[in-house]
């Protein structure tokens, strides 16, 4: 496999001398990028995604512990490699949580170098070879034994105490001596499908899983129904730095190493195990949410946003009409329940009781996907045009189901006008943050993200899909244009239009500027002095 490579390092007769000398096609990789500080180095790896980031510890802007950083938030399957000019390992060690997989001492040869990528490259073999191969030994029994019972109700029936169900998880690894007071328990429920939408997950698929899972948190695996099921286990501090972070890279490493689309379905976090049975449910119904053939990530709390209805059994024809409300076409729904219709028309002696029975579950199920996507008010609004004592009034059951089925594809309307409101609510709030606080010089996706209460991989993917650049294109457009105002209307130096438009250094201020309007501040304040 060849791997695509970033260089980054300030000094040019340097960068362009790796480039050049370094036999990068043969040892099996190639250079898609190069670039002088950390600022630049991190926009192509957030544009061009490679495999591998090779840069200076000592940069401009943005230093390699700070770039190793940030990479691991937009990219974290990359491998990063460091050369550096000081013998400070204490320095390195900083970033060896953020894929560090060389740190190299300079002056270095380009045969020094090219014997260490093939020790990179190597390990980078290693690592794809051990997220697909076929698993060939079976799960720890212990851990399945501990996980399906807990995401299937069953130790909810046999009435296990709390104390106990911890007491199994330690057995399984999943907490760890001394337990925490304040751990917290998310479920992520993991499909693999190629470009045709057929499922490709499969039994070995947990150990490519596993493989992130176990850098970040402590967690427990299982193939279900289908689907790679976790349960991952850490404190409020981890579980918000890491877990974003976590399923990028699931979604990020299936596509990259295996080719397929990856969907990512994650329930809201609980501090407790036995909640950990709608835990799963959520996880299933945020998964509902996505297409099969494009990758995404669903956190539930950003689809439904309510948290007060438990989530109960449900038939199968129920649970298929909630996931068409959430995901596909209109048309897709349609033509489901049409074919609904045929098989109770066609379905025997009991047709009558059964139909009601099911399109009382349909329309309760119709009624909780409203209620926790658009709340109490969306509710009102169908019941005011379909009420439920209306349809048991009816003695047919075929007006019955055209009740139903006007309902459904109501509500399915409902949903998506929602969700395009939802976004641009979203899209808004995030716009207005950054026309506020620009000057903020740690404002970042994070921060909005969490001020908005929506995901990070949302607001990103929301942001992306709205305009078509990243955040952090946004507020340097935003600041730059800030800074042209201030350097055309006031006689402000620019060390305080710096720090006014965000940014603690003069010359990452003055690099940014250059980028996007093509000339220096002073330049162009010169120009329209003349204007």
């Amino acid at each position: 496999m060849k791997y695509t490579v970033v260089v980054a390092d300030d000094e040019e007769e340097i960068r362009r001398s790796l480039v050049r000398r370094v036999k990068w096609e043969e040892i099996g990789f190639e250079v898609v990028g190069e670039a002088e500080n950390g600022a630049d180095a991190l926009e192509l790896v957030e544009k061009l995604e490679p495999d591998l980031l090779l840069t200076d510890i000592k940069m401009p802007f943005l230093s390699g512990i700070e770039l190793a950083r940030a990479v691991r938030e937009v990219r974290p399957m990359v491998q990063i490699a460091f050369l550096s000019g000081f013998d400070d390992f204490t320095y390195a060690q900083q970033a060896i949580q953020y894929n560090i997989v060389s740190y190299m001492l300079k002056p270095i040869s380009a045969k020094e170098i090219e014997a260490e990528l093939i020790k990179i490259k190597k390990a980078m073999d290693q690592r794809v070879e051990e997220f697909t191969k076929e698993r060939k030994e079976k799960l720890d029994i212990r851990k399945t034994q501990f996980l399906i019972p807990l995401l299937l109700d069953s130790f909810q029936n046999e009435r296990v105490s709390e104390e106990a169900l911890r007491e199994r998880a330690e057995e399984c690894e999943l907490i760890r001596n001394p337990k925490p007071d304040n751990m917290q328990y998310v479920v992520l429920v993991t499909g693999i499908r190629d470009a045709n939408g057929k499922d490709q997950t499969s039994y070995s698929s947990v150990n490519a899983v596993d493989m992130i899972l176990k850098k970040y948190v402590h967690y427990v695996s299982c193939h279900l129904e289908g689907r790679v099921v976790s349960l991952i286990a850490t404190t409020p501090g981890g579980m918000g730095k890491y877990l974003h972070i976590i399923v990028e890279e699931i979604v990020q490493s299936v596509e990259r190493i295996m080719g397929y689309c990856c969907q990512v379905g994650v329930s809201r976090s609980v501090n407790t195990l036995g909640k950990c049975r709608e835990s799963y449910l959520e996880a299933m119904n945020a998964l509902s949410y996505s297409r099969k053939d494009k990758s995404s990530v669903y956190f539930i709390s950003d689809a439904e946003h309510g948290s007060g209805l438990e989530q109960g059994e449900i038939q199968e024809i129920t649970a298929t009409m909630e996931n068409f409300l959430r995901g596909g076409m209109a048309e897709d729904l349609e033509i489901y329940l049409d074919d609904l219709e045929k098989k109770l028309r066609n379905g025997g002696k009991n047709t009558l009781v059964l139909s009601t029975i099911l399109l009382t579950e349909i329309g309760a199920a119709v009624y909780k996907v409203i209620y926790m996507a658009i709340g109490e008010c969306g509710v009102e609004v169908l019941q005011k045009k379909y009420s439920m004592q209306q349809m048991r009034e009816m003695e047919r059951m075929a007006e019955n189901f055209q009740i139903i089925k006007r309902l459904c594809m109501e509500a399915k309307k409902m949903l998506m006008d929602q969700r395009k409101k939802s976004s641009e609510v979203i899209w808004e709030q995030a716009v207005q943050i950054i026309q506020d606080r620009y000057a903020q010089q740690d404002l970042s996706v994070m921060i909005i993200s969490e001020e908005i209460g929506v995901s990070p991989n949302y607001l990103s993917s929301l942001i992306k899909k709205t305009t078509g650049s990243s955040m952090v294109e946004i507020l340097t457009k935003k600041r730059i244009e800030k800074a042209m105002e201030l350097l055309q209307c006031t006689g402000m130096k620019i060390g305080e239009i710096t720090e006014l438009c965000g940014y603690k250094d003069q010359y990452y201020f003055s690099h940014c500027f250059k980028k996007l309007t093509g000339v220096s501040p002073n330049k162009y304040r010169r120009e329209h002095e003349q204007a």
